[in-house]
């Protein structure tokens, strides 16, 4: 062998050897515990003052899953775990006004607030719990702002289910 062939072979293993060690505890995909495949999802509860909150951004949490994939969503009767969604606090923050209308605003953000339990149906035991996860999304001001919210809570929800499920797929 080629002293430069042997030194490159030389240098590669102390590559390796120097760096693999930070790889030992890393796992590609789900850091789940075994036992837990099948979730359940119930509607989410609806603490905010906005009305029916709850049906958007659970339907957005519900397909959040299925795209992740992780979990799979079962009934309360077939499930591992329990997953229990609160809707602490929605908030509509003006973010840009109208020229020379400094009290009309044309562009708002939607910011979602929920905490989440997770619990495993077998023994009770909470196996995973945040007391603040959020989402947001902005829209622009068109016609009247009840009009104009409708188009900004799909934003706002999906990055709550985003949110949601990130934190309970990666928790472990």
């Amino acid at each position: 062998m080629s002293k430069p062939l042997a030194k490159l072979i030389a240098g590669a293993a102390v590559l390796a050897a120097t760096l693999l060690p930070g790889c030992v505890g890393y796992r590609l995909g789900s850091m789940l515990p075994p036992d837990i495949k099948l979730v359940h999802v119930p509607t989410f509860i609806n603490k905010t003052f906005e009305p029916q909150l709850e049906l958007e951004t659970t339907r957005f949490a519900l397909q959040e899953f299925q795209r992740d994939g992780s979990l799979k969503l079962a009934s309360a009767e077939e499930a591992d775990a329990v997953l229990e969604v609160r809707l602490t606090d929605y908030r509509l923050l003006p973010l840009q006004y109208v020229a020379n209308r400094p009290h009309a605003a044309q562009e708002y953000r939607i910011t979602l607030y929920a905490s989440i339990i997770m619990t495993r149906k077998s023994d009770g035991k909470i196996i995973a719990e945040y007391p603040r996860c959020y989402g947001e999304g902005t829209f622009p001001v068109v016609g009247d702002l009840s009009s104009s919210k409708r188009t900004g809570l799909p934003k706002a929800a999906k990055d709550l289910a985003h949110d949601i499920v990130q934190k309970v797929t990666e928790v472990w």
